[in-house]
């Protein structure tokens, strides 16, 4: 299979056509949306690199690393549930490093006592009403 999709350079995107040169027997749209697909997964690979640093094994033993690269992929598994919570909001697209820096990496004051665990964020917080959202979705009970 080969295939070459050619952009004319300088051109807007939206006015610049794509040509396909292949020799897959398919209809050119149909060679087409296949090489548009495959960009996606590349995406996510992205994510994991550099939103969750996937590639950091810098551990001597195999096993660590390994454990690491795990991990890794659990947190990254835990975000796409979360970002699939947040469909109605603002994240509904975000990367994961943005969801990190939005609603996780957050300074708070934890209150506990018998019957529950309330969390008091930052009066001058902008992610409010998604961390809000994201919160209720998940199973929080709003007070």
């Amino acid at each position: 299979m080969k295939a070459e999709v050619v952009r004319l350079a300088g051109r807007d995107p939206r006015d610049n056509p794509r040509f396909v040169v292949t020799n897959l027997p398919q209809m050119p749209r149909h060679v087409y949306s296949l090489y548009c697909d495959r960009g996606d997964p590349e995406n996510r690979i992205k994510e994991l690199h550099y939103g969750l640093g996937l590639d950091r094994t810098s551990c001597s033993h195999f096993r660590a690393n390994a454990f690491r690269v795990l991990l890794t992929a659990a947190a990254y598994v835990l975000l796409q549930e979360l970002r699939r919570h947040l469909a109605s909001t603002v994240c509904a697209t975000s990367q994961v490093s943005t969801l990190r820096e939005r609603l996780i990496k957050l300074g708070t004051r934890v209150t506990v006592s018998a019957r529950r665990i309330v969390l008091h964020l930052p009066s001058a917080f902008p992610w409010l009403a998604v961390w809000h959202a994201a919160a209720l979705a998940l199973g929080a009970r709003g007070g």
